[in-house]
């Protein structure tokens, strides 16, 4: 399209400021590119302070409004960013691509399947795509651990993964939050950040063809709420068996209810070395890693950047690091902006993040169901036990 992006927010809370830094990156580069029209916010406080900050950075004042089909029925938009909680993620970017808008919904993209299926239903009566706002898969050493294991054979064969942690977390009495519903969350920390994790995964290694799960919780958390104690229903462990269409395995757990001794572990095997990564079980392979292989070599992962660097060529880099940027969100942001400017498709269309996200869905529903479930059958709405509250909750069955 040419002339200046019309781009609204909607949903002005934690991961959305981060979201704003990343447009006042791409303002600092491309000032013309888009311009901030509206924030929407169902707490007007936190809309305007987005608002303020623009007018300070920007030097204009884009408009508040605490309710998004007033925002639709006063602006005319060409793009929408959608970081409010799970559960309002498909009546949003259903709304917003009625509306002619362009959507980038935050992970995980929709609160069931049945959701991300609304958005993709309104996605194709409005002639219009969604983008998953997917950040991980962005990152220079995400990019070129992609590059050693497929293209340059780095590990060989790959054969088999472990991600593990165990951790203990006091459990406290906090405040209550909108994700300890699952009702307007959809899952714990294996949904929300595991997102990340499945998007990463498949990113490097191709599909999860099917899984074996347990899910659950050993420890109370009770919350507040108001003046009532209420109990977080995410789980507080994790442990999850996959197999990919590859022939690769992994084991992937998590849990902060392991007392007395922590406990990690996340190592890629192929037939020729080992990837050695040293952060958490979400968000990697981080920029710390080792190359360990089998003939004694040991190469950081500073190394395979260089070399994957050297590989694609000042041009290509330049289109996935623009500017030299590096940060995952600041990169989401630009590229959904280029997307619509340049009439071509985002990066992580809602079809990429629908697989992602039903990798983790798979790994609730065998859960609940005791036994392994194909990932395909979850994409397909054959297995859906454990999303039956979710979507009896919000009229999606």
């Amino acid at each position: 399209m040419a002339g200046t992006i019309r781009l609204a927010l909607v949903g002005c809370g934690g991961i959305a400021r981060a979201h704003l830094e990343g447009y006042g990156k791409v303002h600092e580069q491309e000032p013309d590119l888009f311009r901030f029209v509206a924030f929407c916010d169902e707490d007007a406080s936190r809309a305007e302070a987005f608002a303020q900050k623009v007018e300070e950075v920007a030097g204009y004042r884009p408009r508040v409004y605490t309710d998004h089909r007033e925002m639709l029925a006063q602006e005319e938009l060409d793009g929408v960013d959608v970081c409010t909680p799970h559960h309002l993620h498909h009546v949003v970017a259903g709304d917003c691509l009625e509306a002619g808008a362009y959507v980038m919904v935050e992970k995980p993209i929709g609160l069931t399947v049945a959701a991300t299926k609304r958005i993709m239903e309104a996605a194709r009566r409005a002639g219009k795509w969604v983008a998953t706002a997917e950040n991980v898969r962005r990152g220079p050493s995400q990019r070129a651990a992609r590059w050693a294991i497929q293209e340059k054979g780095l590990l060989g064969e790959m054969r088999f993964f472990f991600a593990q942690y165990a951790g203990w977390r006091a459990h406290k009495v906090g405040p209550w939050h909108w994700r300890a519903d699952l009702d307007l969350s959809g899952g714990g920390l294996l949904y929300d950040s595991g997102a990340h994790f499945c998007d990463t995964v498949r990113f490097l290694f191709g599909d999860v063809e099917s899984v074996y799960a347990r899910v659950h919780r050993f420890e109370q958390h009770p919350l507040k709420k108001g003046e009532e104690l209420v109990e977080d229903e995410r789980e507080d462990f994790f442990q999850v068996l996959l197999n990919f269409a590859s022939g690769l395995w992994g084991t992937w757990s998590w849990t902060h209810s392991a007392p007395s001794h922590e406990a990690r572990m996340v190592v890629y095997y192929g037939s020729e070395g080992a990837l050695v990564d040293y952060g958490d079980v979400f968000h990697g392979p981080f920029g710390n890693a080792e190359w360990k292989l089998k003939d004694g070599a040991v190469i950081p992962m500073a190394q395979v950047i260089e070399d994957y660097y050297r590989a694609i060529g000042p041009q290509e880099k330049e289109r996935l690091f623009p500017y030299g940027w590096t940060n995952g969100i600041w990169l989401e942001v630009y590229d959904f902006l280029r997307a619509i400017r340049d009439g071509r498709l985002p990066e992580v269309p809602v079809e990429e993040g629908l697989k992602a996200k039903a990798i983790a869905l798979a790994a609730y529903e065998s859960s609940t169901l005791g036994e392994v479930v194909r990932v395909e059958d979850v994409l397909e709405g054959k297995v859906a036990v454990y999303q039956r509250r979710m979507n009896a909750r919000w009229g999606l069955e």
